[in-house]
């Protein structure tokens, strides 16, 4: 399927690009629950599943997810790793909502700071022509004026009330691979929220916990039950992209916000280093001396959205483009309100024929 020509990135030709589409794939430690997902973004891979690293035999392509460290006994072996990508889903993949994108990457994830990724070579090495621009151009207002993000699993309202300068400070989980391998400094979200009110105390800081933690499935960070100490306002269930519309500035160690907030031509600081650092496009307080370019949002944007990931279809056996994924994600925003206006007008029912009401 395509987009104005454009050919929907796929599992292989990322195999092809790389020379790898003669080899075994082998699946390290997926849980049954994901196998489904990883065989519609491997397609025209047969995987074979094993539990352990040392399973996997000489000259295959091991596949693992995330940053988890395991050990491959054969240097000829090629290890791949998949994550989630920056338009996933509507719902929050710990509540196992199912992806549109994801990523593969060699060694190091877009988020490990610690070595180059493929998503950072992009970044450094590729030249965008100016039809690649203006496509990145469009696609990023289009995400705007739908007001996706990455989960869009928040629907409350927010409003900032006239406040004369508001900073955005989201809390991340702090266990996160993207915190150990992308944030050199500071670890946690109350020493970023302390840094944040030290530096502005004159500010309106808006403090939002991560959606996994809001839920109950991740950890609260260190101390975050006392955040109201350094920050004016805490904002948990507001849609992020609403949120990031209306502030003056985002502050962050490594969240992906920061990105979004980019997109919406906020001014982004960075005390950390995740991938839209050290581009000339962010504030940061650490330099990553492998970045070496100054690149435009439409430049980053086109790597970071269209280039890296694969995006794959909710609705039919296939991959897509970005701008289709765009669209479905729209639809399934529009699905999933109509269906919460509806189960919520039926529990009002219930409510009152308990209470007795008319």
């Amino acid at each position: 399927m395509s987009h104005n020509g454009t050919k929907a990135n796929c599992w292989r030709e990322f195999l092809l690009q790389h020379g790898l589409q003669h080899r075994l794939v082998y699946a390290i430690g997926f849980n049954p629950h994901w196998r489904k997902t990883l065989a519609r973004f491997t397609q025209g891979s047969d995987i074979t599943h094993v539990r352990t690293a040392d399973q996997v035999p000489e000259g295959a392509l091991a596949l693992i997810w995330g940053q988890r460290q395991v050990e491959i006994q054969h240097k000829e072996t090629v290890l791949v790793r998949l994550e989630d990508g920056f338009l996933r889903s509507v719902g929050l993949g710990a509540e196992f909502a199912r992806p549109l994108s994801w990523v593969a990457d060699f060694q190091h994830l877009y988020f490990d700071a610690t070595g180059p990724s493929r998503l950072e070579t992009l970044l450094n090495e590729q030249s965008v022509t100016e039809v690649e621009k203006s496509r990145a151009k469009a696609l990023i207002e289009g995400i705007t004026a739908a007001r996706l993000s990455k989960y869009n699993s928040q629907s409350a309202s927010w409003a900032r009330q006239g406040k004369e300068h508001v900073i955005l400070v989201p809390g991340q989980v702090e266990t996160d691979a993207s915190i150990a391998f992308g944030a050199p400094g500071i670890k946690t979200n109350m020493e970023l929220l302390q840094t944040v009110r030290q530096q502005h105390p004159q500010a309106w800081v808006v403090y939002k916990p991560h959606p996994d933690v809001v839920a109950g499935a991740r950890k609260q960070g260190d101390q975050e039950q006392n955040a109201l100490q350094w920050c004016d306002e805490i904002v948990t269930h507001a849609n992020i992209a609403e949120l990031l519309e209306q502030v003056d500035e985002v502050h962050t160690l490594t969240s992906l916000a920061g990105f979004e907030a980019l997109l919406r031509h906020k001014s982004v600081t960075c005390y950390g280093l995740p991938f839209y650092a050290g581009w000339g496009l962010t504030n940061d307080q650490y330099t990553c001396h492998r970045r070496k370019r100054t690149l435009s949002l439409e430049e980053l944007a086109h790597a970071v959205l269209i280039q890296y990931p694969l995006y794959s279809s909710l609705n039919h056996n296939g991959f897509i483009t970005p701008e289709q994924a765009l669209s479905e994600l729209q639809n399934q925003k529009t699905r999933r309100r109509a269906a919460g206006i509806a189960l919520g007008k039926y529990a009002r029912k219930a409510i009152n024929l308990i209470r007795g009401a008319q």
